[in-house]
């Protein structure tokens, strides 16, 4: 049903307490005296130890522990009909095949066909990567191989660890994460087309040419998560990997087709379970048309142009997303339409174009092809808590931070109710949603999806928050909040890695529980993760592999998350970790998120300890995650 004006004000006066309940657990409390050992409770020790002499012998022993691989599948269930059942719902395809291209190429001789291989080759002329290369080691899609059980032997474990006693629902998803342009290289191979991501890098800059060669890789990195028991594989398919010339009508690359379904399949034959995001970043470069130096310029919302307010950009997307959906939702359950789509939004016609493409595919999914799995979003915010929670400027200014990057997307996909306030008075040009839009966009989210890589402490802009939001050259412009990461007391809330990233693991409970309580859906952590401090600098593999700090983040945020279920009652989905192997990180090599190293000389792969310590500690607390 349509919202009216009454309704409208209710709804909003019920999130305000809502947000009030959730932040009012960020408290500062004075506590004096000795730290609590709860783990001692009941223990009955002497007042003074008896001390005594014996027999000197290496009587230590060493225990050591062997990952254990995910079963092979031996049945596979369904959540749509196939496409062959599925296809007619769509309009008229065509498919065709490309080749390579390299700027020192023969030029196609096709030139009549539209969308011939001249065609194709133009898109990449006309993109020009930079200092761009084909160097790779690899041409072919490459068999796997079992893995030794050498690689499979856990490390020492660090001497402190979850001393926790709760365990994982049965039916809770735990996997590893990665997107396209991070690892899968050979952009300009087998008919893939020029997307933002083979264009981002300046020059100075590492390239995405090459990185991981996932594209050619895949089933290997699979049968390596296999082989550790990662249960659930996250990526993303790239746009312009399935439909070089972007739009409806276009011929459909039959190779990227081919492509994705052999790694679905393969990913199900291990026994595990693929999750799929329709667009991450590499928006297909059509879309800035003449002006390819767009997407830096004068981003009024975030920090780079995805394209996403392109007048054509709505109907070419949901096309391309019914193409993903008809060829590949029998298998997938569950579907994320958008990446973090604040961050390559241009304006509020960007906004728009999200959620009315987003609730179109939605429906699409949930009343067309009758989808049984989930589909939603995932939105990135580094949630905002109050640098001083007992003062109300403070507390605004957190309300106002979230609001802005979560209330957007979710207000009217989730709730049914219209943008937040925050959102309207920064962003004067966006386009008003009307009763009919917001019946049509509730509830087509089935989760709320976020990557809450660590926390923001935020405070009022000089001269305040509305001050800043009519002026868009200010420099706290478009958040319009003062953002740090120390608390009120002038300490870091944790430990600082590369760039921004802290451990916050008790901001992260605090941020699941305001998720939980405002949009009341399950909540699902799509990415977290955590670069090691100067890791790339570290002279030999083996104190990268090492890394003690990563597991403390991993095992920190995974204890919060059962705290949050168990204590709070807060319905938590899944958690889903960034990344499964060190990859390119929009133009630097060097913020190492993975989970594996990554020798860019050879593309071998090794597990990092980190890897080991947060697969055991789920599967440790995860009773029956075989068979989730």
């Amino acid at each position: 049903m349509a919202f009216g004006h009454s309704q409208l004000l209710s709804g909003a006066a019920i999130l305000l307490q809502m947000a009030q309940m959730a932040y009012a657990q960020q408290v500062y409390v004075r506590w004096n005296g000795t730290s609590p050992r709860p783990s001692c409770r009941g223990c009955d020790m002497p007042a003074t130890p008896t001390y005594k002499f014996s027999t000197f012998a290496f009587t230590q022993t060493e225990t050591y522990r062997y990952a254990t691989s995910v079963a092979p599948a031996t049945t596979t269930k369904t959540y749509a009909r196939p496409y062959s059942a599925l296809s007619s719902l769509m309009p008229s395809l065509t498919s065709t095949t490309w080749g390579n291209w390299s700027p020192n190429d023969t030029a196609a001789t096709d030139t009549a066909d539209p969308y011939g291989q001249a065609a194709w080759s133009s898109l990449w002329e006309w993109a020009s990567p930079t200092n761009f290369t084909t160097t790779g080691i690899y041409s072919t899609t490459v068999s796997p191989t079992p893995l030794p059980s050498s690689e499979l032997v856990h490390p020492p474990k660090d001497y402190f660890g979850p001393t926790d006693c709760y365990n994982f629902p049965d039916d809770f998803i735990f996997g590893v994460a990665g997107s396209a342009a991070q690892i899968e290289g050979a952009i300009a191979r087998e008919g893939k087309g020029p997307n933002l991501m083979d264009v981002l890098a300046r020059p100075g800059q590492a390239n995405n040419y090459v990185t991981n060669e996932n594209y050619f890789l895949y089933k290997q990195d699979i049968e390596r998560l296999a082989s550790l028991g990662v249960k659930y594989y996250s990526f993303s398919i790239a746009w312009s990997r399935i439909l070089p010339f972007a739009q409806p009508g276009t011929p459909v690359n039959k190779a990227g087709i081919d492509h994705y379904e052999d790694l679905i399949n393969f990913v199900l034959s291990k026994g595990m379970i693929p999750t799929v995001t329709m667009l991450h970043f590499d928006t297909p470069l059509q879309f800035f048309a003449a002006n390819v130096s767009a997407k830096w310029d004068d981003v009024a919302i975030g920090y780079t142009n995805g394209a996403y307010q392109n007048s054509t950009f709505e109907e070419a997307f949901v096309h391309y997303g019914k193409i993903l959906l008809t060829h590949y939702a029998d298998r997938v359950p569950i579907w994320f339409t958008f990446n973090e789509p604040l961050l390559y939004s241009d304006n509020g016609a960007s906004i728009n174009t999200v959620v009315k493409s987003h609730a179109r595919l939605a429906h699409f999914y949930k009343d067309v092809i009758k989808g049984t799995g989930k589909i939603g979003l995932k939105l990135n915010d580094n949630f905002g808590v109050p640098r001083n929670p007992q003062n109300a400027s403070d507390l605004a200014a957190a309300k106002h931070f979230n609001a802005f990057q979560l209330d957007t997307f979710w207000n009217p996909l989730v709730l049914g109710i219209d943008y937040p306030d925050a959102f309207k008075k920064t962003v004067p040009d966006y386009v008003a949603l009307n009763s009919t839009d917001l019946a049509y966009m509730k509830d087509t989210c089935d989760f709320v999806a976020v990557d809450p890589y660590t926390a923001t402490v935020v405070s009022q802009p000089p001269g305040g928050i509305d001050a800043c939001t009519s002026n868009s050259s200010s420099p706290y412009f478009p958040y319009c909040v003062v953002q740090n990461t120390n608390n009120t007391f002038d300490w870091n809330i944790g430990y600082r890695s590369y760039s921004y990233v802290y451990i916050t693991p008790e901001y992260l409970r605090t941020y699941i529980n305001y998720l939980w309580n405002t949009f009341r859906k399950p909540v699902f952590i799509t990415e977290f993760g955590f670069p090691v401090f100067g890791e790339a600098d570290k002279a030999t593999r083996e104190d990268q592999l090492f890394d003690s700090p990563r597991s403390q983040y991993y095992l920190s945020f995974m204890t919060e998350i059962l705290k949050s279920i168990w204590e709070d009652g807060v319905n938590v989905m899944g958690a889903l970790a960034w990344s499964f192997a060190d990859n390119w990180e929009f133009g630097d090599y060097d913020a190492r998120f993975g989970l594996q190293v990554v020798d860019r000389d050879t593309q071998t792969k090794w597990f990092k300890k980190s890897f080991f310590d947060l697969v055991g500690f789920v599967k440790d607390r995860h009773p029956n995650y075989e068979s989730t």
